[in-house]
């Protein structure tokens, strides 16, 4: 034992972490088809009503928890919503806010130029038609048994990665997603009575694509990755 390995004993519990070695080839062959498995996946804004259990919800959530994190502070909440009428109001503030912005001029012209090939508009009409809609809210600071409040850091960076889990883990399941942001988002707060520890982050309409659902013909990013220094 190192006097390294002596030393972080005395200050923090540690256990073994083996993972198995694969095979460079199997490596190879595994990232491959994740790849392809996640070159399928696509936002959605066509959904069907059909039910999804909640335990899809639960491992999909289980999932995201298992993002590294500053501190391992975990600094996310995830508050999912079935209630027809939770929905319609949520439904209701969000075509509220992006009205604002769609046709009241909020969003800057290059935003709206930006966002034009995508055909998105306000109407959130899929808010009432998915069975679940998950909103993910991001812990400044979290309140401890004692009253006191612990910081927590990295907070956007953390629960960026698990939100990213949490979308690989429902296409890993067959369903939907759309990241969903309007801006601003204080009436999910209001409307799911957070503490005003949090702030909403993304909100997930969560559900199977419509039967005839369409979605704009993109393509990735070809120029994703740099070797530095150039060969």
């Amino acid at each position: 034992m190192t006097n390294h390995t002596a030393a972080r004993e005395h200050t923090h519990p540690f256990v073994p972490y083996h993972p198995p070695r694969l095979d460079q080839a199997e490596g190879i062959t595994r990232g491959t088809e994740f790849h392809s498995f996640l070159e399928s996946r696509r936002s959605v804004r066509f959904f069907a009503s059909d039910p999804v259990p909640r335990h899809m919800i639960e491992l999909a959530v289980a999932a995201a928890n298992t993002a590294p994190s500053g501190a391992h502070h975990q600094p996310w909440k995830f508050i999912a919503i079935s209630d027809p009428a939770i929905k319609h109001r949520i439904r209701e503030a969000a075509e509220h806010e992006e009205r604002i912005n769609y046709e009241g001029g909020r969003l800057p012209e290059a935003w709206r130029t930006a966002l034009a090939p995508l055909e998105t508009n306000s109407d959130k009409s899929y808010l009432d038609v998915v069975p679940w809609i998950v909103v993910v809210f991001a812990e400044k600071s979290t309140p401890l048994p004692d009253g006191t409040l612990r910081k927590n850091y990295y907070v956007n960076e953390s629960v960026g990665i698990a939100c990213g889990l949490f979308i690989a883990a429902l296409h890993t399941m067959g369903l939907a997603t759309l990241t969903h942001t309007p801006n601003p988002m204080a009436f999910l707060s209001e409307i799911l009575h957070r503490p005003t520890t949090e702030r909403p982050y993304i909100l997930f309409p969560i559900g199977y694509p419509a039967p005839d659902c369409e979605v704009p013909a993109l393509s990735r990013k070809p120029d994703a990755l740099e070797f530095f220094p150039r060969a």
